[in-house]
């Protein structure tokens, strides 16, 4: 404005943030940013891929940021021209006259504000990427960092890293199983969760762990009059025991046998044979119909 260089409020807070005072190059001057443009050329000359340099690309971003390591361990080692010294000496005298460095960088450093949703994610580029749990309706912040997206959130140490992805294209989301440690894995049917409503459900639950199982499987074979059959089962308790009748509803499940006298008919067989080692489910497999072969004649 009117000869004098506005700086953004972000470049402003930044510089205050770390303690020092930003200051504006002149446009096509040189003199003011020599330096800065001279350090530029030496890293394109010698890091960039091209014929002079005889190098034709990098694997990887990692390759890259080794390569630039080293290249400043060996620019930050010569001798200066106008100095006389090399850089790392005058660095350990300039140190001396620096300030501490903030724990936390400022926020302009850190990428992108993004929202937590609820469920776990955030959007970055039309994708959907997942957090760990415990950020949902937090600030976090994204950068891309070569061919990945890194998640910056605030921890009990501070701000730091808590996820990272490989960046991917709108209709595939990034989610990580690990993040949802309360719900099982993929995107597959949820098993049911059992929670009784009614007296009599809490009766026949309270029977143990197989009345549990009697009742998700019978629900999901399609047995019909399951109260019935509930109550039932609450009734030969009380004459027979919880135990022997849970113990007769878990072996019922897993034969898949729910008839309306298959319960009595099991309590029975643990009375007079004691527990069951192996329990046979009624299915094709084991049929007593020895096959359809005779079946061939009919009508010849």
């Amino acid at each position: 404005m009117a000869g004098v260089p506005v700086r953004h409020p972000d470049i402003v807070a930044a510089g205050r943030h770390y303690g020092c005072k930003v200051e504006t190059c002149e446009p096509f001057d040189p003199e003011s940013k020599g330096g800065s443009e001279h350090t530029v050329k030496i890293a394109k000359a010698d890091l960039v891929p091209t014929t002079a340099n005889l190098l034709p690309a990098y694997s990887s971003l990692a390759e890259l940021s080794d390569a630039c390591f080293q290249w400043c361990e060996r620019v930050n080692a010569r001798v200066h021209r106008e100095t006389g010294a090399t850089p790392v000496e005058r660095l350990a005298v300039e140190r001396q006259h620096l300030h501490v460095l903030p724990l936390e960088p400022h926020a302009i450093a850190l990428g992108e504000e993004r929202l937590v949703e609820t469920d776990q994610t955030i959007r970055f580029g039309s994708v959907r990427y997942s957090t760990p749990d415990g950020h949902q309706a937090s600030k976090v912040w994204v950068r891309v960092a070569g061919e990945d997206l890194v998640i910056t959130g605030r921890t009990s140490a501070g701000l730091a890293e808590i996820a990272r992805h490989e960046l991917s294209t709108p209709g595939n989301p990034r989610i990580v199983d690990a993040h949802y440690p309360h719900h099982p894995g993929g995107n597959l049917p949820r098993p049911p969760k059992v929670r009784a409503r009614t007296p009599e459900e809490v009766a026949f639950l309270a029977l143990g762990e197989g009345a549990r199982r009697w009742l998700v499987e019978a629900a999901a074979t399609g047995v019909t009059r399951i109260r019935v059959k509930m109550a039932r089962a609450v009734e030969l308790a009380a004459v027979l025991g919880a135990d022997r009748v849970d113990e007769a509803l878990g072996l019922a499940a897993i034969a898949g046998r729910f008839a309306e006298a298959d319960l009595a008919a099991i309590c029975d067989h643990l009375a007079a044979r004691g527990p069951a080692d192996d329990v046979v489910r009624a299915d094709e497999n084991h049929s007593v119909q020895p096959g359809t072969r005779g079946w061939e004649v009919f009508g010849a």
